[in-house]
C-alpha cells in the first residue's frame, strides 16, 4: 500500500515521503491516526503543489537543523554507569539517557531523535541524531564504570601522599644513624 505521511516516523520516512507500506499498518494505524494518507493520484498533485510553495520554508527549517548540528560537532559523551564483575552494565544506556547527558552540556534534543542500539557494555558507541532527513549527527558515546572512575582520583591521592612518607621515613634514618655512633 502506497501512503504519503503527514508527519516524521522513525524507522519508516520523514514528512511528505511517499512509502510503501504493508496494507494493516496503514489501514489500522497510519490512516486513522492522521500520520498518513492514501497516496491517489490527486493526493500526489496536492503534494508535489505544496512542495513547490513550500519550497522557501522547508529551507528554512533545514538551515535550521544544520545550525544545531553544527553546534554538536565535536561533542563526546562519557556516560558513567554502574557496572558488575563481568564487565555488563545494570539496566542499559539508551536514547534517554544520552539527551540527558546533552541536556546538561546545554544542546536540548528530544530523545526521539536519537537512534541507537540499547548499550548493555562498557565501551565506545555511536549515536545518530536526525535532525532533518538530510542532516544527521554522530554523537561518540563512552561508557564508563562509575566506580572506576570514582577510584582514579582517589588512588592518585593515595600515592602523592605515600611518596612524601616514604621520603620522611628515610630522613629519619639518616639522621638517627649518626647520633647512634
Amino acid at each position: 500500500m502506497e501512503i504519503i505521511l503527514k508527519e516524521d516516523i522513525i524507522g519508516l520516512g520523514f514528512k511528505n515521503d511517499i512509502v510503501n507500506v504493508k496494507s494493516g499498518y496503514g489501514r489500522n494505524y497510519l490512516i486513522p491516526t492522521g500520520k498518513a494518507v492514501i497516496a491517489s493520484p490527486s493526493a500526489k498533485k496536492v503534494l508535489a503543489e505544496n512542495l513547490k510553495q513550500q519550497a522557501h520554508k522547508l529551507a528554512a527549517i533545514k538551515a535550521d537543523a544544520e545550525k544545531k548540528a553544527e553546534a554538536l560537532n565535536g561533542v563526546a559523551l562519557t556516560i558513567p554507569v554502574k557496572v558488575s564483575a563481568t564487565g555488563v552494565t545494570y539496566g542499559s544506556v539508551n536514547a534517554a539517557h544520552v539527551a540527558e547527558e546533552l541536556k546538561k552540556l546545554g544542546h536540548d534534543i528530544d530523545r526521539k531523535i536519537i537512534v541507537m542500539r540499547d548499550i548493555k557494555t562498557v565501551g565506545d558507541f555511536v549515536a545518530t541524531i536526525h535532525f532533518h532527513k538530510e542532516v544527521t549527527v554522530e554523537v561518540p558515546v563512552k561508557v564508563v564504570d562509575e566506580n572506576a572512575k570514582a577510584e582514579a582520583p582517589v588512588e592518585e591521592a593515595k600515592e602523592a601522599v605515600e611518596a612524601p612518607v616514604a621520603e620522611e621515613t628515610v630522613a629519619t634514618e639518616v639522621e638517627e644513624t649518626p647520633a647512634a655512633e
